[in-house]
């Protein structure tokens, strides 16, 4: 089955071509970890790679961390997700996302939004995704919290939890954090 083309927000679905696929999909999820201030770094560096083509899907409390003006590909939030579907046989966003990637990395990973994928909460445009995730396909998260956060007993369950889905972690690096605390 040929992959459709997602529209671009506020685009009606017909409105779109199909183009033949000839690049590598990725959805870039980010969270409101301040961690996000590298979203702009992290698709720069995503962009020089020959053959990818990326989109952003972002919760409403990682937006305080970067500046939508610095993201040069298509950025998905909360709003888009009930902009795009106006009745019954229009697109749902969250599926038509999960269909176009080949890859998605969520990255940072805030410990509220590990919680909720790890308990099955799909409160908003980010989690819907991943909730409705190809389990054939590969999803990559990229945890980012404080210490004090990490270290907490549940962390580690909950990030069991989504390696038990096939997800794959990328570990932290210890390094001083942005509120001076040394560590992971």
């Amino acid at each position: 089955m040929e992959p459709i083309s997602l529209p671009e927000p506020g685009i009606p679905a017909g409105s779109s071509s199909s183009v033949a696929r000839e690049k590598f999909h990725v959805l870039l999820g980010v969270t409101g970890s301040v961690a996000a201030l590298k979203l702009p770094v992290l698709v720069a560096e995503l962009l020089q790679i020959p053959g990818l083509e990326v989109k952003v899907v972002t919760t409403e409390r990682a937006k305080h961390f970067y500046n939508a003006q610095e993201i040069p590909v298509t950025l998905y939030g909360d709003e888009e997700e009930w902009q795009l579907w106006k009745g019954r046989s229009d697109p749902v966003l969250h599926i038509e996302l999960r269909r176009w990637a080949d890859l998605m990395v969520v990255a940072p990973l805030d410990a509220n939004t590990l919680a909720k994928v790890a308990n099955g909460i799909c409160d908003n445009l980010l989690t819907c995704v991943i909730r409705a995730w190809d389990l054939s396909k590969p999803l990559l998260f990229c945890p980012a919290m404080n210490t004090a956060m990490w270290e907490h007993p549940i962390t580690a369950r909950q990030v069991e939890q989504l390696k038990g889905f096939g997800y794959t972690e990328i570990p932290c690096v210890v390094k001083k954090l942005v509120c001076g605390d040394e560590g992971q």
